[in-house]
């Protein structure tokens, strides 16, 4: 087995590289892990790539293998899997989910590692992370039979949140988005899809993912009366503006956060980390989210496919990067 790996690194803001890195051997509660492909999430990581972490959320923003600190020289991920190489036997050759950077080896706790169930292709295994999004903001929103929902931001947490919507009996889901190449999205989500100013409303509930002022105050227009939004969006360093004047207060509209940090309190008693995100990897068996990952580039090229998705030359909803077999230096 190699002792060296080679990781994705954030030198500086909007600057990143390979290094190599030793590798431990692993303890008799650990793995070692040989990557297969890690996930890109658009939002979160170019947000982090820009420098755009608040000071303030440093600690709150570390992702659980994170080495170094913001803005940087930052490893930063969390949509990794890969297939244990060394470690307790009933892992031993399993696909596994893990919450790591980009690197082509790692040693972790045993525990800290998800097997990907059989009937589930790593490749899409990557997305599990950002279904786990998903679960909790729909375990925040606790949808009715019947309700009329808009999901506002076609991004890959809102198309995530929309495709578990539709699975609601009896509900109207649409996906808004400005961008009307997103429409091929939801298409293959089998979700119907509108620009802004085109959407239905009167909604019971909106789910907000557009990082977008615009959006967030379209949401708010959507809303029948007494209306909830649930806020999936996280701005970084921006601060944004709500219309909180004309018929807010006499409509008697609701805007609450959900964030993945914490499993959603409706069901925090009786379901933990594990539980939800292994609720993420068994829907994952779905074919449609295959229509998630929009793009596939090697790891060599991290440092210069990051600034481009940064940047929006590269739009993506999750792109996925690909390993060399081996994967050594």
């Amino acid at each position: 087995m190699p002792r060296i790996a080679r990781a994705f690194w954030l030198r500086a803001p909007g600057e990143g590289e390979i290094r190599t890195v030793e590798l431990p051997r692993p303890g008799p509660d650990e793995v070692l892990v040989r990557t297969l492909c890690s996930g890109v999430s658009r939002g979160t990581e170019t947000l982090v790539f820009r420098g755009g972490v608040p000071r303030s959320q440093y600690d709150t923003m570390r992702a659980p293998f994170q080495d170094g600190d913001f803005p940087g020289p930052v490893k930063y991920g969390y949509l990794n899997v890969g297939v244990v190489e060394e470690g307790p036997r009933p892992l031993l050759g399993r696909t596994v989910f893990c919450l790591y950077p980009h690197q082509t080896h790692y040693v972790v706790p045993a525990d800290a590692v998800t097997p990907v169930p059989d009937h589930v292709p790593a490749p899409r295994a990557v997305l599990a992370g950002t279904v786990e999004t998903a679960v909790n903001a729909v375990w925040d929103a606790a949808p009715l039979l019947g309700d009329r929902i808009a999901v506002v931001g076609a991004g890959m947490v809102g198309c995530s949140v929309a495709a578990l919507l539709a699975r609601f009996p009896a509900v109207r889901v649409q996906l808004v988005d400005a961008d009307p190449a997103r429409a091929r999205i939801a298409e293959a989500l089998g979700i119907g899809f509108a620009l802004p100013e085109d959407a239905l409303g009167e909604c019971d509930l909106v789910v907000h993912a557009s990082a977008t002022e615009d959006g967030l105050a379209r949401a708010l227009e959507l809303l029948a009366p007494e209306g909830t939004v649930i806020e999936l969006s996280w701005y970084g360093d921006r601060r944004v503006s709500l219309p909180l004047g004309e018929s807010f207060h006499s409509r008697r509209l609701v805007v609450r956060s959900s964030q993945v940090g914490a499993v959603s309190p409706a069901l925090r008693a009786r379901r933990t980390f594990a539980d939800r995100l292994a609720v993420a990897l068994d829907l994952l068996a779905d074919p449609v989210f295959d229509a998630l990952i929009t793009g596939e580039s090697a790891f060599d090229d991290l440092p210069s496919v990051l600034p481009r998705l940064a940047g929006g030359d590269l739009p993506a909803l999750c792109h996925r990067i690909r390993y060399p077999e081996g994967g050594g230096a």
